[in-house]
């Protein structure tokens, strides 16, 4: 698959995953396990710069640095559920916190 045509961040997971699924293939030969490794490499460096250039809301921006610092959100700013008048949820059983 080209690289060209992979223009959002669902492209590139699902590429990937192809690439994972080859990869783990018997059939797959080294050589092309080193081709698909550093297309993976150049997929995921691609996958960082989308997600860099993503815009927060300010909420989330406020979220973000006092997770960076260890701290608690500004209180000022709402929840991003609060704000789009949802209830928050809890986390899934079994998912805790990364």
């Amino acid at each position: 698959m080209a690289e060209t045509t992979l223009n959002s961040f669902e492209d590139i997971t699902g590429r990937m995953d192809e690439i994972i699924a080859a990869v783990r293939s018997k059939d797959t030969s080294l050589e092309r396990s080193l081709d698909l490794f550093d297309e993976a490499i150049a997929l995921g460096s691609h996958a960082v710069e989308l997600v860099d250039s993503f815009d927060l809301s300010p909420s989330e921006t406020a979220q973000l640095e006092a997770s960076e610092v260890g701290g608690e959100p500004d209180a000022s700013a709402p929840e991003p559920d609060a704000a789009a008048g949802k209830e928050p949820q809890a986390p899934e059983p079994g998912r805790g916190e990364r």
